[in-house]
């Protein structure tokens, strides 16, 4: 009950050409969570009668919420628990629908100690077709003098 999570890796521990890798399936209730959380009732995220009329054919999804499980993927893998994402440059190529399955390709392209950022490129691929590319830079988790016996016991 009271364990304790790992933070992710230090900026001393994270090198150059180091990739992460993931799918990501859209399923209905991942988009009306994020729709619910968010109050956001753009038809074109929902409404499969209005969005037959626009040049995008059906509903799509947010990118803002692409954008969510890329910054999920940096909080759990790339640096990992306790990492901040300090700037985001990401551009959406084309529309993702529902129901696709997206791959995920974030890799490091420069550590900078003395500013303890790490720059990662960010890819996302629909088969062999790219929806999503960019650039972000994330503040890796900081070493800790001393951890409290109750540190990070709420997660």
């Amino acid at each position: 009950m009271l364990k304790k999570r790992k933070l992710g890796r230090r900026i001393g521990e994270i090198q150059v050409g180091e990739k992460l890798v993931f799918q990501a399936a859209i399923e209905d209730k991942d988009l009306l969570l994020y729709l619910g959380l968010t109050y956001d009732a753009n038809p074109l995220y929902i409404q499969h009668d209005y969005a037959s009329q626009t040049p995008f054919g059906k509903p799509v999804v947010p990118p803002i919420m692409l954008m969510g499980m890329i910054t999920s993927a940096v909080s759990k893998y790339l640096p990992g628990p306790g990492s901040y994402i300090t700037r985001n440059d990401i551009r959406f190529l084309r529309p993702v629908y529902h129901y696709e399955t997206l791959e995920f390709l974030l890799e490091v392209t420069d550590v900078d100690e003395e500013s303890h950022c790490v720059t990662l490129a960010v890819t996302a691929t629909r088969g062999a077709e790219m929806v999503l590319t960019g650039e972000l830079s994330a503040c890796p988790p900081h070493t800790l003098p001393r951890l409290d016996s109750r540190a990070l016991e709420n997660f």
